[in-house]
């Protein structure tokens, strides 16, 4: 019998250098870093990292190398608390790695990724009774035959979808996808490119119709948006801590941190202010894992900020 998750992650997990430098390279500088993290990343991996970190249980469906890049991928999910039964090992392939530069001044970033060259997952490699063990699954569209099959096992399984729309991600496939969501929670370059709508609302009420009952449009300093099918659409203002160190990961951790406020059955508006501050208390570290808060963390920090969470 598979066992009960609260989240499914179905998605590619990444190996991420992280450095620090003082200023972007020129052509043939050399200059020393102020700081450098090796951890892993992605959107859903880091979701799901987010919520193993505040309390819920997770696993990750994926395909890894054998290599050393892909055992550090499994022993950091296993240290986080993510299950990884489900993560594939595959022989004689690489898994994907990514160099992040992070420019101290701003927390500007610049990133070369080589993707890996193991193969994705297929829509046989998709279980209709591990997608139904979930509370919801969580997606971003990669693993792309997977991805459908496990929409249409949610489906039939009344498991909620959730979509990661990031930035620069848009392709004209994931038209197919969306319809097939419940929560779409998006970067505001992602939702422009979609719907053609520069205007936010707008872009927000063509995502709607194409099927999720909720839609949440992010836009990095300027806060979030927040549309569901039945209720008031509100806007959620970025918390903006100073001394921002990196900005890696604050958008997977908000969608991670948003469906752990679904999960616990908070009303949106508390949802969105825990999303947003788990994704500011991000900020403050470098690399995309090393400040998630746990709950007690995050429940002290919106304290603070007046925004009252129910006991969990």
């Amino acid at each position: 019998m598979v066992e009960k998750f609260d989240v499914i992650g179905l998605g590619v997990s990444t190996l991420d250098v992280v450095t620090l430098v003082d200023h972007f390279p020129a052509q043939d500088e050399v200059q020393r870093a102020l700081g450098v993290e090796v951890q892993g990343g992605g959107p859903v991996a880091t979701a799901m990292v987010t919520l193993a970190r505040l309390g819920a249980r997770v696993t990750m469906l994926d395909v890894l190398s054998g290599d050393w890049r892909g055992n550090l991928i499994r022993d950091e999910f296993q240290r986080e608390g993510v299950d990884t039964g489900f993560l594939e090992l595959r022989e004689g392939y690489t898994s994907s790695i990514a160099s992040v530069w992070v420019r101290r001044d701003d927390g500007a970033r610049s990133i070369v990724y080589a993707p890996g060259t193991v193969p994705e997952m297929s829509a046989g490699d998709i279980s209709r009774d591990v997608i139904a063990s979930a509370g919801f699954l969580h997606l971003n569209g990669r693993h792309w035959e997977a991805c459908l099959q496990a929409c249409q096992y949610a489906r039939e399984s009344r498991v909620q979808v959730s979509f990661d729309g990031g930035a620069h991600r848009f392709r004209p496939e994931l038209k197919e996808l969306v319809p097939l969501v419940d929560i779409c929670i998006v970067a505001r370059d992602f939702a422009e490119q979609y719907t053609q709508e520069t205007e936010i609302q707008k872009g927000a009420e063509g995502l709607l119709g194409e099927g999720p009952g909720l839609v949440v449009v992010t836009d990095g300093t300027r806060g979030s948006w927040v549309f569901p099918r039945r209720g008031r659409p509100f806007h959620q203002p970025a918390y903006l801590l100073p001394d921002v160190v990196d900005t890696t990961g604050c958008g997977d951790s908000y969608h991670g941190a948003f469906l752990f406020g679904l999960l616990k059955g908070l009303d949106l508006e508390q949802t969105a202010a825990l999303a947003s501050a788990v994704a500011a208390l991000n900020s403050q570290a470098l690399g995309g894992r090393t400040g998630l808060p746990t709950l007690a963390q995050v429940t002290a920090f919106l304290s603070t900020c007046t925004v009252a969470l129910p006991s969990m």
